[in-house]
């Protein structure tokens, strides 16, 4: 059979040339359509245009390029970035929305969903394109070494840095070009803008690696700084939009939008604006005393939810861990020890990007109540056990032989006990949330200590909010204390 098939194959083989020839030619027709479809197959715009918002993280602490300002008595976040944002969102048909947030979580934000993409100076480099996208740069803003005015004839090249104290921003390109290029310089690396030019003013740091915008800034602002005559190799300072992977249409309608409207004097003429509004007339009082009082509102928000929600959750807890139910005190005891054993940062960071990865969009502020009240929880689960615990055995004893159930007897005569026994540890607790709630300023929740820092970005004054956000806790704690001091004297008058 196969014999007689080969002739027959053979007559035919015209035709199976032309059926292969046919496919070939379609295939490469279909390739730009299939092409195509990759390209519009970008998540990150579709979800813009379904929502119509742009969410576009920043990190407000960078003046010129993003900083706080009061303007008509109102907080606003504005800076040359800010400026190119609103005209971004404008071009594509959408409304803006800043997320703001510290600017070692804005990667990860990025990454998990929780902006859609990050305009906050960021330079690209090959080890970041791994991980995400970058537009064309839109601004180049060369790095240098600002030092303290007297200093500034004693370095002339990058070998007289020799011995030094450098500091730079973390995760930043300054970081790396300060540790390759500035020879024999010890390099700190440290989380704010602010926080290295409050160490150069001290004379903590002899220098500090900043882009030119931001040196000028300083200077402007301060008599005290200069810039160090010397060239830093490398390139670096370039600024770019940073996008999540795979995002094809937006990137090429930002970049279209970047090179007719931004890129040249655009923006120069945005930053020089900038750098005027960041010199204001007004009294540190007047320009900043708002920030502070928003801050104070926001930690006692945050304080009251975590130790209200926490003291029933840790009243459940506690019950758990007394369970004669194996597996209910065991999860009791887990859920315990595991809050207790880990940070309160790393437990923040895991409820505001662990939410967004199950598809739950929550906000800053809701994210660090529910990150503060899970944490106060297993604290007051151990106070509330050990005051149980202080409770006579002889008073349940004692309700049980008069015909209460177990129930009744812990709700009316154990608890109650307890309680008296432990409102001076739950005050501390208390005290002790108003300032851990500080750790929430990473995820950008305006508390205290994160306008602190918006004050320290904006007035270029780095130690002075310090000292003021330092009264502010001490008035708080302070008078707490006193009335949980008054409550104790009221609960001891009845006991007697």
């Amino acid at each position: 059979m196969r014999m007689q098939g080969q002739p027959w194959i053979k007559g035919k083989g015209w035709l199976w040339a032309a059926i292969i020839t046919l496919c070939v030619v379609v295939d490469a027709w279909m390739a730009p359509v299939h092409n195509l479809h990759a390209a519009t197959a970008d998540a990150t715009w579709a979800k813009i245009k379904r929502t119509g918002v742009m969410r576009v993280g920043l990190s407000p602490d960078y003046a010129p390029y993003e900083f706080h300002s009061t303007i008509g008595g109102k907080d606003h976040i504005i800076g040359f970035d800010v400026t190119m944002d609103k005209l971004l969102a404008q071009r594509l048909g959408v409304k803006l929305k800043l997320v703001e947030m510290s600017n070692d979580a804005l990667l990860s934000a990025l990454e998990s969903g929780k902006v859609d993409l990050v305009v906050s100076g960021i330079t690209p480099t090959a080890e970041r394109e791994k991980k995400v996208d970058f537009t064309d740069v839109y601004f180049n803003d060369p790095n240098v070494v600002l030092v303290q005015k007297q200093d500034r004839n004693k370095y002339r090249s990058l070998n007289d840095f020799h011995g030094a104290k450098i500091g730079a921003q973390i995760t930043t390109i300054q970081e790396g070009q300060a540790k390759k290029y500035l020879h024999g310089a010890t390099v700190t690396s440290l989380k704010k803008v602010t926080d290295e030019a409050a160490q150069l003013s001290q004379g903590k740091l002899d220098g500090i690696v900043v882009p030119t915008t931001t040196a000028k800034s300083y200077e402007m602002q301060s008599d005290k700084f200069a810039t160090a005559p010397v060239k830093i190799p490398g390139g670096g300072g370039e600024s770019a939009i940073v996008l999540p992977k795979n995002s094809p249409v937006l990137k090429a309608k930002l970049n279209r939008i970047l090179h007719r409207e931004v890129i040249g004097k655009p923006i120069t003429k945005w930053r020089n604006a900038a750098m005027k509004q960041m010199v204001q007339k007004k009294s540190f009082y007047q320009q900043y005393a708002p920030y502070f009082v928003k801050g104070t509102e926001y930690t006692l928000a945050l304080a009251v939810i975590g130790v209200t929600v926490g003291f029933v959750l840790g009243t459940l807890l506690a019950m758990m861990k007394r369970s004669r139910v194996w597996i209910i005190k065991a999860i009791g005891n887990i859920y315990v020890e595991f809050v207790r054993g880990t940070p309160l940062l790393i437990q923040v960071f895991i409820v505001y990007f662990g939410t967004q990865i199950i598809g739950l969009n929550v906000s800053g502020f809701v994210s660090g109540a529910i990150a503060m009240f899970l944490n106060s929880g297993a604290y007051v689960a151990e106070i509330i056990r050990s005051g149980l615990n202080a409770v006579p055995v002889g008073q349940g004893e004692a309700a049980r032989s008069l015909g209460l159930s177990r129930q009744l007897t812990m709700q009316l005569v154990v608890l109650p006990q307890a309680l008296r026994t432990i409102l001076p540890a739950l005050g501390n607790e208390f005290v002790s949330v108003i300032k851990e709630g500080s750790v929430v300023s990473v995820i950008g929740v305006g508390e205290l200590t994160f306008q602190t820092s918006v004050v320290q970005g904006a007035s270029f004054e780095a130690f002075l909010p310090l000292i003021v956000t330092a009264c502010i806790y001490f008035v708080l704690t302070f008078g707490l204390t006193q009335v949980l001091h008054v409550g104790e004297r009221h609960f001891n008058r009845e006991r007697a």
